[in-house]
């Protein structure tokens, strides 16, 4: 084989191996968003844990005050059980 056939061969193959892990990406982050949208939302009080946890984080980082994080926490429960 010639080297220009010999680096024309080279050049396709990497680029197919391209299109291949760009195709194999996709893929992957498609199956993610439908198991993300078809999975069901969390119980309420499974959330509003959630919502804790992170306020309490946050005022350990010295982001909110504890206050701050009582008022948004009692917001949000208002909100997730369906009360405002």
């Amino acid at each position: 084989m010639t080297p220009k056939a010999v680096r024309y061969v080279s050049r396709s193959t990497t680029a197919a191996a391209g299109v291949m892990a760009t195709a194999a990406t996709s893929v992957t982050a498609a199956a993610v968003a439908a198991s993300i949208i078809l999975s069901p939302a969390p119980e309420a009080s499974a959330r509003l844990d959630g919502v804790h946890a992170d306020l309490q984080r946050a005022v350990q980082l010295n982001q909110i005050t504890e206050e701050q994080a009582l008022r948004f926490e009692s917001k949000l429960a208002g909100r997730i059980l369906g009360e405002a």
